[in-house]
């Protein structure tokens, strides 16, 4: 499996999200991935902002050959 089709993969779990708002916007970040986190003005643009964080975090870590965590079960 390539990189981006593992990519791709882990971005279809259900990752813990946790979305705050602050004076400037809305923050989230992914309970699962640390330091993977986003912000933005709207709700709309905080859910495509999301998917690139964690696009690019799930990416970086591939690269440097670490295991991804998988979503938390509840």
């Amino acid at each position: 499996m390539n990189d981006l089709t593992k990519v791709n993969y882990y971005l279809q779990l259900p990752y813990t999200v946790e979305i705050h708002l602050d004076a400037g916007g809305f923050f989230a970040s992914v309970i699962e991935l640390p330091g993977c986190i986003t912000q933005a003005d709207t709700l709309e643009e905080l859910d495509e902002m999301i998917e690139e964080a964690m696009s690019g975090w799930i990416e970086i870590e591939l690269e440097d050959g670490a295991q991804i965590p998988e979503p938390q079960c509840v």
